[in-house]
């Protein structure tokens, strides 16, 4: 059986993704620099927005 690559995570995962906090996670959300939705009241965020994120933050330390 094939190993299927998550579409979105949970913002636990995502804290361990990127080495942030809780809050930090919230506040990009917040601040709408981290795309996420609501499903089954968990935050999810897609794999593509952590992507957009990175790529956001290596153009400006560029």
């Amino acid at each position: 059986m094939a190993h299927i690559a998550p579409v979105a995570l949970k913002v636990p995962e995502v804290m361990e993704a990127l080495g942030l906090s809780r809050s930090k996670v919230y506040d990009l959300i917040r601040a709408k620099k981290l795309g996420s939705f609501k499903e089954g009241g968990s935050r999810r965020i897609p794999v593509a927005a952590i992507h957009d994120y990175v790529r956001t933050k290596m153009e400006e330390a560029a």
